[in-house]
């Protein structure tokens, strides 16, 4: 008879320590890749709606600031209904800078007469691209200003609405 010796076995030791380096050094090299992104969300109000009246202070303050986006440019209203400005295209670009410079000047103009304007209406046409739709709304938002030797955001309109814009007049 022969005897049958059970082999000791020994247990298998887990060894982790090479996956713990590996996630040390992976681990922040994912983080560094990693893209961080910023949501910004931008506000939007509904237009109010004014009765037709004389122009006296309390007139100028309901009346509306309208900015009207067409696929040929930007037709500035102030009062409502009463074309400011046409800004055409220039070299088939919406002319950011120019409706900046005019809507400061709308804003210094209500300033004068001791009105703080906030609200503006943005009108769209059709087919008007989402990029454009946003620069609009940051150019009638604020303009950089420099105060103390720093550039800071100076308030213009804030409260925005958006809404469809009329059809397009004949002979403009």
């Amino acid at each position: 008879m022969m005897r049958r010796h059970k082999k000791l076995r020994q247990d298998a030791e887990l060894d982790i320590t090479s996956f713990l380096n590996l996630m040390i050094v992976l681990v922040p090299v994912l983080l560094m890749m990693m893209v961080f992104s910023r949501i910004t969300v931008l506000e939007l109000q509904l237009p109010e709606l004014s009765g037709i009246a004389s122009q006296d202070a309390e007139q100028l303050k309901n009346d509306q600031l309208e900015v009207v986006v067409r696929q040929s440019g930007f037709e500035v209203y102030f009062p409502q209904g009463y074309l400011l400005k046409n800004l055409p295209l220039k070299d088939q670009q919406y002319d950011f800078a120019q409706l900046r410079l005019l809507l400061k000047q709308v804003k210094q103009t209500l300033l004068n007469k001791d009105i703080d304007k906030k609200q503006i209406n943005l009108l769209l046409e059709d087919n008007i691209d989402y990029q454009t739709i946003v620069a609009l709304m940051d150019t009638a938002r604020s303009y950089p200003e420099v105060v103390a030797a720093s550039v800071v955001p100076a308030e213009l309109f804030p409260a925005i609405s958006l809404g469809d814009a009329p059809p397009a007049r004949e002979g403009l």
